[in-house]
């Protein structure tokens, strides 16, 4: 379509003269085309002189914009490097105008307009750029690089900052400019010499575009973005750089390299300096505390240009003031901030596509998001209004009435319904935002201590986590509703009690209470935590950034299947290109899913059983992704596995698929070398060592303790020859041995065996020689005598810790596990969990149906007071030192009324259990 045919609005002049001559200086328009020349040139003198000077190309624009654009930005590519400012620079008067009219009759889009004046601008600054090292790579002034180093600039890259780096730019904008070289590039002699000559090649650029001549000017350029920039020089050391964010970067600093972008130059050195800001930038927790830095910032700005007070439309400042556009930048960024650690999909340079990114996350209600980019808009165009009239970097309303007059008729309004409609626009962005930023403006509310202990309350300002005067500040308004959700507790003291255990244990307060004041129902959580848990709630003082779990949308949706859990945990190790990073991801994922499961548990979302289920299947994902990332680190050095590789095998309860909160890792590792003696890398191993140091490296991946703790304490003494075999088994050796030298009682421990991580084809076999050697060993005679030794040897080796240990005793879950392997065993298959195991020992006829009930309901209650023990602490349950909220959880777990009841409920079914166990040993030993 013609330009003529895509109008969709044109101005009015709002002085007739000055539109009538542009429209005279351009004759034979179509009429509306005509109209939109004397329109713009009507209410803007700028627009007016370019239409004048540019009136025999004017026409060309009208035929076909986007390719009179494109045409044109390749003719500014091909300047010659003498002429590069004055060329620029009457460049810039026919992009001003073309898009100028394009943006006015409604052809092109924001984006497109924003898009096209960042377009330019990339070219110039390369173009300026490139004229100003020139001289410098001639001259000799850069050290080991002459003029076939211009192409990457030599090592220099300008970051494009601000609305430059998000394609956003204004109609009249400055451009934000940060100059860096790689320093790397030079040694100690030839630094300071290249410095210098990069540091004038930038002043020479900047001239270029910031000095204004009789053709005008390119673009004012600001280059104070860069670290301190009263101390250092315009074009800075990557290095410094790095160093600086590093230890003394500001919140404001990390939301302005959101857009930051390699416009010129080096770019992929650019793009490299920026990978190493990611974790400066983007903090691996939610980041809560952003929000206030940032609403800090916004009173800073306003009281620093004098814009406190309700909304005046008279003089408002459209981008600073209340309900302007940099409200909507910040609330973006912030939001940008506070979870783009987590999810790199909200790494997003502009504002409208972040909004849109966040509200496909949940991290922004979609109506709110939806509202401020129309919002966002609609006030850009305003600004580019502003703007077109005198080509003056401005976004201040007018304050008489023929300003006024003159902006409704460059946008073709109604004045008083514009004024309405600008109003509300700018109110109902500063409501929204100011909810956001300072949802707690009204009076202070009351601290309520009633019943709680003053002197326990007292003590909390000598915690470290309140050492700061901010932590301070932010806990000041958070404890009126942490003493009111306490007050409403169950058991108020007890829950202060544990409360106050969460807080002495917090290394540092800022980040968690600016996490729990922007999510008030963490607090909740936390008071639910403490008062049944202050085993928990310690935990969580050391590692509160699980909480960042709970708001991330889907904490309490339904358990994912195991296949999505191993596709998350991937997709979070493979954002980090360290091993060690790598670790400590898996660290904080498992983390935040354990946590996930404990409070389902603890609020009674899941039973026991799921929550053992739940616990198996992230143990099973860690070791299988984990398994892949410790096999590729070592074949970087070793050479890739040989032969068929490896599996790893879960035992006891982890192959059971059932695990507790506290459960250790029972594992075997199996390689098959097909005959490989040894490894092909760079320091090649033979086939055994090889398998063995991998071993050992799977085992200190999962055991480490790094920053972020330790994943589970790893068992591999079920391995063939325990402790004195080899940490890793051949296949053949693992198969002669199971048949030919292994122990009933190994036997009975394949019975839970499962593969957990390795090549597909090997844990085939490896199921499939398990599936087969049990049946073959079987022998009813020789698996119950067995049987009957190993549980007398535990019994006299082991004692029972009291009622409450479920492990050990008479009837207890040892002796339950022990007869379900048997079960299994005389059965031949590898049923893995007891129920099954228990089901297998009735088809061997072993068991009889009222045998199997009692021995599967103590175990099942066994089963419950055990997971819920562990969820509160490493030990049995102890009546004496259990809380009222700890109780209460232990009791609606087992579906009993009191403490006392459970306790004899408990033992009358393990003594139940353990009758039956003396007569099934007893009628098996015989038939035998």
């Amino acid at each position: 379509m013609s330009f003529s045919d895509r109008m969709t609005r044109c101005p009015r002049p709002f002085e007739a003269d000055p539109g009538l001559e542009a429209r005279d200086a351009v004759p034979n328009l179509p009429s509306e085309l005509a109209a939109l020349v004397e329109g713009a040139a009507g209410c803007s003198p700028f627009l007016q002189a370019l239409c004048i000077k540019e009136r025999e190309w004017l026409p060309e624009v009208f035929d076909d914009p986007e390719a009179v654009f494109d045409a044109l930005m390749e003719e500014v590519a091909e300047f010659p490097m003498d002429e590069v400012g004055p060329c620029l620079r009457r460049a810039k008067g026919r992009v001003a105008l073309m898009i100028a009219l394009a943006d006015l009759a409604g052809v092109w889009t924001l984006e497109q307009v924003t898009g096209a004046l960042t377009r330019f601008a990339d070219l110039a600054v390369a173009q300026a750029l490139r004229a100003a090292l020139l001289p410098e790579l001639r001259r000799g002034k850069i050290p080991g690089q002459d003029e076939n180093a211009l192409e990457e600039a030599a090592g220099m890259v300008v970051l494009a900052m601000g609305k430059m780096g998000a394609h956003e730019l204004n109609y009249s904008s400055d451009i934000d400019l940060i100059c860096l070289f790689d320093e790397e590039r030079f040694d100690g002699d030839s630094y300071h010499e290249a410095r210098a000559g990069f540091v004038r090649a930038t002043r020479r650029m900047a001239a270029t575009l910031n000095d204004r001549t009789a053709d005008g000017y390119v673009f004012r350029t600001d280059l104070r973005l860069r670290p301190d920039p009263n101390v250092t020089p315009v074009c800075m050391a990557m290095g410094a750089a790095e160093t600086y964010y590093e230890s003394l970067g500001r919140t404001w600093e990390r939301a302005a390299y959101i857009k930051a972008r390699p416009a010129a130059g080096d770019i992929s050195a650019g793009t490299r300096f920026l990978d190493t800001l990611r974790p400066f930038v983007w903090r691996k927790h939610l980041d809560f505390a952003a929000i206030e830095d940032a609403h800090n910032m916004r009173l800073r700005i306003r009281e620093h240009k004098g814009l406190h007070g309700p909304i005046r439309l008279d003089g408002h400042n459209m981008k600073l003031g209340r309900g302007g556009i940099r409200e909507i930048e910040f609330f973006t960024q912030t939001r940008q901030l506070i979870s783009g650690g987590r999810d790199p999909d909200l790494r997003v340079r502009g504002t409208v596509v972040g909004l849109e990114r966040l509200a496909d996350k949940n991290w922004v209600p979609e109506n709110a998001a939806e509202t401020l980019s129309e919002h966002y808009r609609a006030h850009r165009e305003i600004e580019h209004r502003l703007q077109m009239v005198r080509d003056a970097q401005t976004q201040v309303l007018p304050e008489q009435p023929e300003g006024w007059a003159r902006l409704a008729a460059l946008c073709d309004r109604d004045l008083a319904d514009f004024r309405d409609e600008l109003t509300g626009r700018l109110q109902q962005v500063h409501d929204l935002i100011e909810g956001f930023f300072a949802p707690e403006s009204g009076a202070e509310k009351p601290v309520a201590v009633d019943g709680l202990d003053e002197d326990i309350i007292a003590r909390w300002r000598g915690y470290p986590a309140l050492r700061s005067e901010r932590a301070n500040t932010i806990f000041d308004r958070l404890k009126p509703e942490i003493l009111e959700r306490l007050n409403r507790s169950s058991n108020p003291q007890e829950a202060l009690v544990a409360f106050d255990g969460f807080l002495a244990g917090l290394p540092a307060g800022v980040q968690v209470f600016a996490l729990f004041e922007a999510n008030p129902q963490l607090i909740d959580l936390m008071v639910d935590i403490a008062g049944v848990s202050p085993a928990l709630a310690s935990y969580l003082s050391r590692h509160a950034g699980v909480f960042d779990a709970v708001i991330a949308g889907d904490f309490f949706a339904p358990w994912p299947d195991r296949a999505h859990l191993r596709r998350e945990l991937a997709a979070r190790l493979d954002r980090e290109d360290d091993y060690e990073r790598k670790l400590d991801a898996a660290r904080r994922w498992l983390k935040e899913w354990h946590f996930r499961t404990g409070v389902h548990l603890l609020r009674g979302l899941i039973d026991a059983d799921k929550a053992g289920a739940q616990y198996a299947d992230l143990a099973q994902v860690i070791l299988a992704e984990l398994w892949s990332v410790v096999c590729a680190q070592f074949a970087e050095k070793h050479g890739p596995p040989p032969g068929r590789g490896a599996v790893v095998l879960g035992m006891g309860s982890l192959g059971a698929g059932k695990l507790n909160a506290g459960s250790d890792l029972d594992l075997i590792v199996i390689y098959d070398s097909e005959g490989v003696e040894g490894s092909d890398g760079r320091r090649p191993l033979a086939t055994r060592p090889y398998y063995a140091r991998l071993t050992q490296a799977l085992i200190t991946a999962v055991t480490a303790p790094m920053s972020e703790g330790r994943l589970y304490e790893v068992d591999m003494r079920l391995r063939p020859s325990g402790n004195q075999g080899p940490v890793a088994t051949s296949w053949a050796s693992f198969q002669t041995y199971q048949q030919e030298q292994a122990w009933v009682w190994e036997h009975l421990a394949l019975t839970r065996a499962h593969v957990v991580a390795g090549p597909d084809a090997l844990a085939e076999d490896v199921e499939a020689f398990l599936c087969e050697l049990l049946q073959q060993k079987g022998d009813a005679a020789i698996v119950l005598r067995e049987v009957a030794q190993m549980r007398a040897r535990i019994k006299s080796a082991k004692a029972s810790g009291g009622p409450w240990d479920t492990k050990l005793g008479d009837g207890r879950m040892q002796e339950i596990e022990l007869v379900a392997q048997a079960g299994c065993l005389l059965a031949g298959r590898p049923e893995r969990s007891v129920e099954a195991g228990l089901a297998a020992g009735v088809a061997a006829g072993w068991l009889t149906d009222a045998e199997e009930i009692a021995l599967g309901a103590a175990y099942a209650l066994c089963w419950k007071v055990t997971q819920a023990a562990r969820l509160l602490g490493d030990k049995p349950i102890d009546e004496d030192v259990l809380g009222a909220g700890a109780k209460a959880f232990v009791l609606r777990q087992t579906a009993q009324e009191n403490m006392a009841d459970l306790r004899e409920e408990l033992q009358r079914r393990t003594a139940d259990a353990a009758i039956v166990i003396d007569a099934a040993l007893k009628r098996g030993t015989e038939d035998g």
